[in-house]
């Protein structure tokens, strides 16, 4: 069995992979994001993370498909408290933005799509800088005292507004982030590594990386020549085009071909084993997708490998 993870300093004890449910009303439908879900949990699996707005930017979605999906298949599971749910307020086309307001009117609409009384980690999705650090966490707050929210955590915010608002947190005596969504992963490591790290480290914060895989690059399917069918496409195989790219995926086909282990495996398994970082987010939109992912549960790279894949990708 897969030991659990402590998600910072709540209680909350995850799978060392999150699935991501930005496919789920985009490029899996309904049954596809079922078959999904089923096979994640059947394999130990219990982070699922989404996002109000998911998946507002496809034709005829409005935001909330991937919430919605999420909540009808836990009313047909009863398995609620078996499943730590993740989900973000800012982006929805309704509810846009970080006001007092705002926050807990999106959370109200989150919890009526989840179909649930308790959303288990809530993140504001995108900082508003213009909004003052204590206008959010009061919101925030009072969401967790009213038992909507257990806890909370940010994504895509600078290092100064985070530190400000975990001081706020302290000196106030208020809810306080235990989480943090960076995007990081072995071809973007400037996105998280520095200023950002050193705030999550210091305060004892999860972090829990998107784009855990370079929007499918690093799976290793991107190679000079080739063509791949998928709405991410054309953001992935950009890496192709840098040194970095190539230097990373030469030394992930090495440490793969070791361990006889799937490129993609081995580049979670980098970003699991970086400091702070609790589970790395991936999505599948398939079930074939999924066991590549769920290696990481189980593959522990050795501090050589480790090393290789960090020089090559600097």
């Amino acid at each position: 069995m897969t030991s659990l993870r402590k998600l910072g300093s709540s209680d909350l004890e995850v799978f060392p992979l999150a699935l991501g449910g930005n496919v789920f009303g985009w490029t899996a439908d309904q049954e596809q994001s079922f078959a999904v879900l089923d096979a994640y949990t059947a394999a130990g699996g219990n982070f699922v993370d989404t996002a109000d707005s998911y998946s507002a930017w496809i034709e005829g979605n409005h935001g909330g498909e991937s919430e919605t999906i999420i909540g009808r298949w836990i009313k047909e599971r009863g398995n609620r408290s078996d499943v730590v749910i993740a989900t973000k307020v800012s982006q929805h086309p309704d509810y846009q933005g970080l006001s007092a307001a705002n926050i807990k009117a999106a959370a109200d609409a989150s919890l009526r799509r989840l179909g649930t009384d308790h959303i288990d980690l809530y993140y504001t999705h995108f900082d508003r800088p213009d909004v003052p650090v204590e206008e959010i966490i009061g919101a925030l707050d009072e969401l967790v005292r009213a038992g909507k929210v257990r806890h909370i955590a940010a994504s895509n915010i600078s290092a100064e507004r985070l530190q400000e608002s975990l001081d706020l947190s302290e000196r106030e005596g208020l809810a306080r982030y235990v989480a943090l969504q960076p995007h990081y992963n072995l071809v973007s490591r400037d996105t998280y590594e520095g200023a950002l790290q050193n705030v999550a480290e210091r305060s004892g914060l999860a972090a829990v990386p998107y784009f855990a895989l370079a929007s499918g690059f690093l799976t290793g399917k991107y190679r000079p020549g080739t063509t791949v069918d998928s709405a991410r496409a054309q953001g992935a195989a950009k890496h192709l085009e840098t040194e970095r790219g190539r230097n990373v995926l030469a030394a992930l086909d090495e440490v793969a071909r070791a361990h006889d282990a799937e490129v993609a495996t081995v580049a979670l398994a980098w970003l699991a084993a970086q400091p702070t970082v609790a589970a790395p987010i991936a999505s599948a939109r398939t079930v074939e997708q999924l066991p590549a992912l769920l290696g990481v549960a189980e593959l522990r790279l050795t501090d050589e490998e480790l090393g290789k894949l960090t020089r090559a990708s600097a």
